[in-house]
């Protein structure tokens, strides 16, 4: 059995929804009828951010930014498998 591009991103996303509930975060998965996952978080700002996890050449990265971003930027995206993925994200959305 195959796990398709869609069910990885999924599950990308639940591991990181969790890991963002450890520290205190709500959050929220959307799974539109059409078109990818994506995981919204409410900043304390009052700014809802959506992210999204999307394949590279060199493995899966969690982005906050709308997709037009240039995504090479660091403060910009992280790892999907990294352990400290939801803190780095908080760090972002918070600065």
């Amino acid at each position: 059995m195959t796990v398709s591009s869609a069910q990885e991103q999924f599950i990308h996303l639940i591991r990181l929804g969790w890991d963002l509930r450890v520290l205190g975060v709500s959050n929220s998965l959307v799974i539109p009828a059409s078109g990818p996952p994506v995981l919204e978080i409410m900043s304390t700002g009052g700014v809802e951010i959506r992210v999204r996890v999307i394949r590279r050449a060199w493995g899966w990265v969690f982005t906050w930014r709308p997709w037009w971003s240039v995504l090479w930027r660091r403060s910009e995206w992280v790892w999907a498998n990294d352990d400290l993925a939801a803190n780095m994200i908080m760090a972002a959305v918070t600065a």
